[in-house]
């Protein structure tokens, strides 16, 4: 009797990923075709709401079986959906967006590619995720170095490369970065150049505290 139960609990653990996957893509669906797409956060509720199905995608990565055939074929069906949909549908977004300039629907058309460039940024770096699990690593490290990537997408590093890249308008870049809404959630207001820097600054020491947390080996005992 006691063999059975201890057999089966691994069993029972296997599919524990699917508890997060379901919660996550639902959150997913709910943003990305229930509510109206907006390039601006609206408090930290808000916030909160959007990185909602970044932290369950990584734990569901994190407790996926790393072992057999699935896991492979999961991580080649990713690249097909980025090669086969994400790569044209951003090109769409992008030529959708120039028209809507043209006919001065841009601001409202912004939010949409806003939205999207978002959702193709979490899934490189949730693949990556993904292709670390699969290459054998444990529970605790896929933990942290996706901890980290969540870290270093929400640090504003692109923004602030937008901001030195850009060819504005002559040659004079904004003193505030308006389009920056989730730092201005935590500065209270639309940030300047140092706000992004020190912004930026923390959240690389997170991803530096993020990358040696020491969590424990229980987490991997049942997956990996």
């Amino acid at each position: 009797m006691t063999t059975t139960s201890a057999a089966s609990a691994p069993a029972r653990g296997a599919w524990l990923w699917l508890l997060p996957a379901v919660l996550g893509v639902g959150v997913t669906l709910l943003i990305m075709l229930v509510m109206p797409p907006q390039r601006t956060l609206h408090g930290f509720g808000d916030f909160l709401l959007k990185v909602t199905p970044l932290v369950l995608a990584v734990v569901t990565i994190a407790i996926f079986p790393n072992r057999g055939p699935l896991g492979a074929a999961l991580l080649v069906l990713g690249v097909l959906f980025y090669f086969g949909f994400i790569d044209s549908a951003f090109f769409i977004q992008v030529d959708q967006l120039v028209q809507a300039v043209k006919s001065d629907a841009g601001p409202k058309q912004f939010g949409a590619y806003y939205q999207f460039s978002i959702f193709v940024n979490a899934f490189v770096v949730l693949l990556a995720v993904f292709a670390f699990r699969m290459g054998g690593a444990t529970t605790s490290s896929v933990l942290r170095v996706g901890g980290a990537g969540i870290l270093i997408l929400l640090s504003g590093i692109n923004d602030l490369t937008m901001w030195a890249m850009y060819a504005w308008p002559a040659g004079a870049r904004p003193e505030t970065f308006d389009w920056a809404s989730h730092v201005s959630i935590f500065v209270g207001r639309s940030p300047t150049l140092i706000d992004m820097l020190v912004f930026l600054a923390i959240h690389l020491a997170l991803v530096v505290a993020a990358l040696r947390l020491p969590l424990t080996a229980r987490f991997s005992r049942a997956t990996s």
